[in-house]
Formats: C-alpha cells, sequence, structure tokens
C-alpha cells in the first residue's frame, strides 16, 4: 500500500548538520502517522520523530530542539532535518510508515540510509 525511499545520508562532523528525505507513494496526509526510526549496530531500533495526521509531532527526548520533522507537500515527502549533531546520532536510519484500512493496520518501512558522524 505505501512504498518508501529514503536519501540523504552520509558523512559529517560533529555539530555539523544533515536533512533526511523519504519518498512516500502517495500523499503523506493520506497516510495516518508518518516518521523515523533509527538503529545503531548491536543496538534496537529506536523511535527518531513521527508526524500524526491533524498534525501532531513526537520526538525522542535525545533530539528534541536539535531535529526538525517536516512534510513536503509537492513531492509527498517527509523530511528529517538534523543539527547539532554528535557522534551517537551514528546509525542507520529507517522512514516508517503505518496504514489503517477496513478492520486492519499495516506498518511499512524504507530500507534505511547510513549516517556517521565522526571527526
Amino acid at each position: 500500500q505505501v512504498r518508501l525511499v529514503e536519501s540523504g545520508g552520509g558523512l559529517v562532523q560533529p555539530g555539523g548538520s544533515l536533512r533526511l528525505s523519504c519518498a512516500a507513494s502517495r500523499s503523506i496526509f493520506s497516510i495516518y502517522r508518518v516518521g523515523w526510526y533509527r538503529q545503531a549496530p548491536g543496538k534496537q531500533r529506536e523511535l527518531v520523530a513521527t508526524f500524526t495526521v491533524g498534525g501532531e509531532t513526537n520526538y525522542a527526548a535525545s533530539v528534541k530542539d536539535r531535529f526538525t520533522i517536516s512534510i513536503v507537500n509537492a513531492k509527498n515527502t517527509v523530511d528529517l532535518q538534523m543539527d547539532s549533531l554528535k557522534p551517537e546520532d551514528t546509525a542507520d536510519y529507517y522512514c516508517y510508515a503505518r496504514d489503517y484500512g477496513p478492520g486492519d493496520e499495516d506498518d511499512y518501512w524504507g530500507h534505511g540510509t547510513q549516517v556517521t558522524v565522526s571527526s
């Protein structure tokens, strides 16, 4: 029902910035919830930021006031602007969507994009 493709990962110095983009196969506003998760090697996947229909946003405490999630309407895209990056932000970042059909719910994941923060 929803196809997700991430882009924008790379290598950046501590204190620098990156912008991640997730292109969805249909309008973000037709999907219940979209967002970003991340997973460091050997660790569990954790929530970074989400956007829910109606405008509610949630952020992990570790990224609050540094990361911003936003919707780019013309390209069916959800962006994650990451500022003041720290080495502990190093991880694979995954785009996520939850969609509701009649009597069910389905979760979708992109294949991930790598972010490395190092001097």
